[in-house]
């Protein structure tokens, strides 16, 4: 298998032969499933696991493989068993939070180069979640491209076409009808051969059978969303890197219920520039936007020229991003002290091993 195919490059290339040792050669993560890795390289596909240390000194879990990660890999003497010895650095990911109490970052696919957000045009359009998806794309070093799935289902979207322009702030956006196999011919503008496209939505929004349209096959299982509130079963269960047979790369995601924002406040300025706009007229340059006279943002929303649902929704991002910091900090010198422990620990165990031979 070509290694260019999978999207091997010359950044890639170079910081390999910076690493590579006898007997290693380079792959990348297809799935991932409970440290159970499938790998695409030059020999085919292949199961890799990860070597002790690999997993001893990863602080957290955005330190171990995810997909779409080259991985530096080694196979056994008797090529029956292969494990993954390191991580080639990533040009691209994108993160979230994990889910729950955690202040853990899980890197959702890694080394992609545009992502598609995926909204249906029934019941789970939501403009407030595609704000925050692009957040969450901006921050990610690729391209995002919104994806309004579901013409079929929604006759006057051209209303929604115009209010998610509104907030997109020059972003792609596509309409389609993938149930009816229309609108696919203009995503094929933004898939290259050798790049990686990634398709992030909930439930239902129909990235399967977007995938499936590009294929020109059902190779993903897709499903019908529940009468009612329009949404989705989780149908896709695990992230799958798949090349398609005109060249380029998809990665199927599953449906996100939820994703929490892994990111710094200042991201909230590429997401939000109109609000950063109005923000720098306003006579005070400390301005809170709450009390102040002469606040320009204060001033738009009382005019209607700001969507006061847009800035409740900066304004709860915000909160969340200030609080994230905080945790942050806390999470970075805990496992500032993990690191040094372990550490002194294998520092302590190689003492040990030397004093035990030293007659």
């Amino acid at each position: 298998m070509d290694l260019k195919t999978l999207g091997w490059n010359e950044f890639f290339e170079n910081h390999f032969n910076e690493l590579k040792t006898e007997h290693i050669f380079p792959a990348r993560v297809v799935t991932a499933q409970r440290e159970i890795y499938s790998l695409y390289g030059e020999s085919g596909e292949l199961k890799a696991g990860l070597t002790g240390k690999l997993r001893f000194n990863a602080a957290s879990l955005a330190e171990l493989p995810a997909v779409g990660d080259w991985v530096l890999v080694k196979l056994s003497p008797d090529k029956s068993i292969a494990v993954i010895e390191g991580i080639l650095p990533r040009i691209s990911k994108l993160s979230r939070k994990v889910t729950g109490e955690q202040t853990q970052e899980q890197i959702i696919v890694a080394n992609i180069d545009v992502i598609f957000l995926v909204n249906g045009l029934d019941g789970d359009y939501n403009l407030r979640r595609i704000e925050r998806y692009l957040t969450v794309a901006k921050d990610s070093n690729t391209k995002p491209v919104i994806l309004l799935n579901k013409t079929d289902a929604c006759p006057d979207y051209a209303q929604i076409v115009e209010a998610v322009t509104a907030i997109a702030d020059g972003v792609p956006i596509c309409t389609l009808s993938a149930i009816n196999n229309e609108g696919i011919e203009n995503l094929k503008t933004y898939i290259k051969k050798e790049q990686t496209i990634a398709f992030i939505g909930s439930s239902g929004a129909g990235k399967s059978t977007i995938i499936n349209c590009l294929l020109g096959e059902g190779r993903q299982k897709t499903g019908a969303v529940r009468e009612g509130d329009d949404r989705g079963k989780h149908i896709t269960t695990h992230r799958e890197l798949i090349i398609l047979p005109d060249g380029g790369i998809v990665i199927d995601n599953p449906g996100l219920r939820e994703i929490q924002l892994w990111s710094d406040e200042p991201t909230l300025k590429d997401t939000f520039t109109d609000i950063e706009d109005f923000s720098l007229t306003c006579r005070f340059g400390n301005c809170t936007h709450e009390s102040e006279p002469g606040c320009a943002v204060k001033s738009a929303l009382e005019t209607g020229t700001l969507d006061a649902k847009r800035y409740q929704n900066y304004l709860k991002l915000q909160k969340e991003l200030r609080y994230l910091a905080v945790r942050k900090e806390k999470i970075k010198s805990r496992n500032d002290k993990i690191v040094t422990e372990k550490r002194i620990s294998r520092i302590s165990k190689q003492i040990k091993k030397h004093n035990k031979y030293d007659f």
